[in-house]
């Protein structure tokens, strides 16, 4: 059964969309201000879309396989994942339009941005309001290239056919996870400096831990050292080391290198026979 439903019933065409906001829903009173404030900022002018999944009776998709369901069947240019806690402020449509613009013009092999992370030497940046603090920014200049996001913003760029991994669950982290696909596939995650609110503090219960923990075991199988077997028998090894696959690939291509000499050798014999 299809749990996504849009917010209205007036749905446009899918050549036209632009911009898909997808929301999992608990609380609808909040839900309709987040809906509300950012068609107040030009995000309803007949290319954008508000679809969310109904949690508020029984919880019918975790973050996980419920985003995986938006990027899975959405129209959009841009996927906007977004929490039902999160309001627009003065950064309207336009300017968005404007920042994804020059981000496309400055890597051109970007797949998501959102307003809060961490990049890869572990400093924050980040570009929000929230009840911590009033219009924070740390971290700039913007837009900066991150490892990670944080979860209440991210904008997904869908010609880049991004998804969550489909064997963790649960509400945190996922985040970390679709960087850590991107950066697989070979596209890149950044902040950008488009300023929201986001009326949550956060917290780390004990089922964020439990699927941190869930991460990385999923990572340490994913990124293990194997030696990879293909059809044709020319296997190669794959680690995240660099000297000890140098020297087993190197040992692997030097026996694919025999085995071709030889055969050709003994062709050699028997053809001259």
């Amino acid at each position: 059964m299809d749990t996504l439903r849009y917010y209205t019933s007036a749905q446009v065409a899918s050549d036209l969309i632009t911009y898909s906001f997808c929301t999992l829903v608990t609380d609808f009173t909040r839900y309709e201000s987040m809906v509300k404030s950012f068609r107040h900022l030009g995000f309803d002018a007949g290319d954008c879309e508000f679809l969310y999944i109904d949690n508020t009776v029984r919880n019918q998709a975790d973050a996980f396989s419920g985003y995986n369901s938006f990027l899975r069947k959405v129209r959009g240019r841009y996927v906007v994942l977004c929490h039902q806690d999160v309001t627009g402020l003065d950064d309207g449509r336009e300017g968005l339009d404007r920042l994804l613009s020059q981000l496309s013009g400055q890597d051109r092999f970007w797949a998501l941005c959102g307003n809060a992370g961490v990049d890869g030497s572990g400093r924050r940046c980040i570009r929000i309001s929230d009840p911590y603090s009033p219009d924070q920014s740390i971290g700039g200049p913007f837009p900066r290239r991150v490892v990670s996001l944080d979860e209440n913003f991210i904008v997904v760029r869908n010609e880049a056919n991004l998804a969550l991994s489909r064997d963790l669950s649960g509400y945190h982290w996922y985040g970390a996870d679709l960087c850590i696909i991107a950066d697989i596939l070979g596209w890149t995650a950044y902040v950008i400096d488009f300023h929201v609110w986001h009326d949550s503090k956060g917290h780390m219960d004990d089922k964020y831990m439990l699927l941190r923990r869930g991460l990385r075991e999923k990572y340490r199988r994913a990124f293990r050292s194997r030696v990879h077997r293909v059809v044709s028998e020319r296997n190669i090894y794959l680690s995240g080391q660099r000297i000890v696959p140098a020297i087993i690939n190197g040992a692997l291509d030097l026996s694919i290198w025999l085995y071709a000499h030889f055969k050709r050798l003994v062709l050699s014999k028997m053809k001259h026979r």
